[in-house]
């Protein structure tokens, strides 16, 4: 790198995270909401005044772009991919970054609500980064560092490359996706229109942190039909839905197959919604495990309980409803390795020493593996993600930009 080059990722950064662009479970429209072509089309303005004359959106809101080859060796076409949507867990709207320069290793009080306090004990990484100049939100909403920490460093390096067109790559897709925070981030991906051969996304954590495996991810939708009649008359008659359906949330195991008792390489069944009246009522979870046996047991035992409970209240039905969502990246990267160990190269060129790691959740890199796009995940240093406590280093993200122009290198020198 040159190291004279004045990174803009921490502009950039400052100004993508002012555009809401949360995404919507709900929604029926893609992308689900509208907004977040807001950013698209600044991607694709800044994108093509660096030069990039392909630089697009569509109806789908997909930014694609090329950075044209710099060698006549003839390298496997790569594609650079982020997310610009942010979690619907928690508001995106008028999201007030701050800069705090030289952090002192201590807590962080956010000032819009100085209730929420990023504290060091409870963050050791952030404490970690004394003397970083941290990103946070101001205390109401998140930061949006999942995934715009992503964007900026793929918007810096492709600005670096167009600038120092001495460096050798083949050539470059760039892919900014929306909707991959609510699992749909690919649904409408044209990958002829994407031409790439291999992937990476830019959607990791820790500085170093290189992820070859992830969660494979199914949805359960538990549709239950009571018996509605006058409470006044519904003796013998009434059967509640609602009860049906909290019959079947007790008996989910209070200390194992949750989000909050498990970790490592534990799977688990997460209820994420509950709507209903007497007549009918809906409950969605998602299911998620390392392998694809160990899930379908997980959806095997919540049938169970669904069947059990309703032997409880004769006259009621339900239905039980698997989606696939995303698989195990694991299962396609492992018959590339050279994805990653180029990845693990460019890591160490950038002064890094790599951290394989495997995701408890999933990236878009987990569909696009299996859609013939192999795609590990690479770090950001986005923390503390989809909460008001969200933060990021800059000079992790500056690292993250060295990573991704050390690692077009690495696929040039090795073809």
């Amino acid at each position: 790198m040159d190291r004279n080059y004045a990174y803009s990722v921490s502009e950039r950064f400052l100004r993508y995270v002012q555009i809401d662009t949360q995404s919507d479970p709900l929604s029926n429209t893609f992308p689900s909401t509208a907004k977040q072509k807001d950013l698209s089309a600044l991607l694709v303005r800044e994108l093509q005044e660096m030069g990039i004359t392909d630089a697009m959106t569509g109806e789908y809101g997909y930014v694609y772009a090329t950075i044209p080859a710099t060698t006549t060796k003839q390298v496997p076409v790569i594609c650079l991919c982020a997310h610009m949507d942010t979690a619907p867990d928690c508001s995106g709207a008028n999201v007030k970054p701050i800069v705090h320069k030289a952090y002192d290793g201590g807590d962080i009080v956010l000032p819009d609500d100085p209730a929420q306090v990023i504290r060091a004990k409870e963050h050791p990484y952030l404490a970690g980064k004394k003397g970083d100049d941290i990103i946070t939100a101001s205390g109401t909403t998140l930061l949006g560092a999942d995934n715009k920490a992503g964007v900026a460093e793929i918007m810096d390096a492709a600005q670096y490359l167009l600038q120092h067109p001495e460096i050798k790559h083949g050539r470059i897709r760039i892919l900014f996706t929306p909707d991959e925070e609510v699992g749909r981030g690919v649904e409408h991906l044209n990958m002829e229109q994407l031409g790439a051969q291999f992937g990476y996304t830019m959607d990791g954590g820790e500085l170093g942190s290189l992820e070859d495996e992830t969660f494979s991810a199914d949805s359960v939708k538990i549709s239950i039909s009571g018996i509605s009649t006058h409470p006044g008359t519904a003796n013998g008659k009434m059967v509640s839905a609602i009860k049906v359906a909290a019959a079947i949330l007790a008996e989910l195991p209070a200390n194992i197959l949750s989000p909050e008792t498990t970790k490592d390489r534990e799977g688990f069944i997460h209820p994420v919604r509950m709507e209903g009246m007497v007549e009918k009522a809906e409950l969605d979870f998602i299911i998620r495990d390392f392998t694809t046996p160990e899930l379908e047991g997980h959806e095997f035992y919540l049938r169970k309980i669904m069947e059990t409970v309703l032997q409880r209240y004769p006259g009621a039905s339900a239905t039980f409803k698997v989606t696939e969502q995303y698989r195990n990246m694991k299962e396609v990267l492992d018959k590339y390795p050279q994805v990653v160990a180029n990845a693990e190269e460019a890591i160490r060129r950038a002064g890094i020493e790599p951290l394989r790691l495997s995701i408890r959740g999933g990236t878009d890199g987990s569909r696009l593996s299996f859609m013939g796009l192999p795609c590990p995940n690479i770090f950001t240093g986005e923390m503390a993600l989809h909460s008001k406590h969200e933060y990021v280093s800059i000079q992790d993200m500056q690292k993250a930009v060295d990573t991704i122009v050390h690692l077009v290198q690495v696929w040039e020198e090795r073809s």
